[in-house]
């Protein structure tokens, strides 16, 4: 079996020593053995291990990343396979989210005309969208819309921004999706500065999804070779 020096596994990868034993540390590598000297003795279950963990990174992050590794590393492979999958899921969901959001978006970016140029209380919302106040309220406690109070009052004001998006919240609404996933939606418009920088974003968006969708295939092949390095060396890994 071929044996490696930190300096050695790091190279490959443009690392420093230190980080490969900072990974030893967090687990992400199995424990190395040590000479009488104290020095580590890594091998090639490290290596492919350390390609395994830094393929995980760009597919699926460094907290779900080093859950995984960490999984395998303790003979857990379900908890493993599993983060894999709830981070696959959560790829669908801001897929779908790009979708519903790609098809509200010409509605949103049309003329608005119509939309207040003052403030509106909520029973002028409600009707201008065929819903109960109290069906505003709800949206509200679930984040998906943030509305003013007037200072004497205390009763909610919407803008041109909030009826957008109490608009785009009935227009989800009535395709069936979760209230959770709709604030995702207007979270996105929001922090996009607006529809129109988010509808200019759009193709960026859907690249970075394909590229961590890509990042994924690379990753569950590393993943599959550290698997079956492992299966076909066990008593080095017992």
């Amino acid at each position: 079996m071929h044996t490696y020096r930190p300096v050695e596994l790091a190279r490959e990868h443009g690392l420093t020593a230190q980080a490969i034993r900072n990974y030893e540390e967090r687990g992400v590598l199995p424990p190395a053995e040590r000479t009488a000297t104290g020095y580590r003795i890594y091998t090639d279950l490290h290596a492919i291990a350390l390609r395994a963990y830094l393929a995980q990174l760009p597919a699926h992050g460094y907290a779900t990343g080093g859950e995984i590794l960490r999984a395998i590393n303790n003979n857990a492979v379900d908890d493993a396979l599993r983060a894999v999958d709830r981070s696959h899921a959560q790829l669908l969901r801001d897929r779908e989210t790009l979708d519903v959001v790609e098809a509200a978006i010409g509605v949103l970016t049309e003329p608005a005309a119509d939309r207040p140029d003052r403030l509106l209380p909520v029973s002028a919302v409600a009707q201008r969208l065929s819903v109960s106040p109290a069906t505003l309220r709800k949206w509200e406690r679930a984040g998906i819309l943030t509305p003013q109070r007037d200072l004497a009052t205390g009763y909610r004001l919407y803008s041109a921004d909030d009826v957008r998006d109490a608009e785009l919240a009935h227009l989800l609404r009535r395709g069936g999706y979760l209230l959770a996933h709709i604030a995702t939606v207007v979270e996105q418009v929001r922090t996009a500065g607006g529809v129109d920088a988010l509808a200019a974003s759009l193709a960026g968006w859907r690249e970075r999804l394909t590229d961590r969708g890509r990042a994924m295939l690379t990753a569950a092949g590393r993943l599959d070779d550290y698997l079956r390095y492992r299966e076909q060396n066990s008593t080095a890994t017992d």
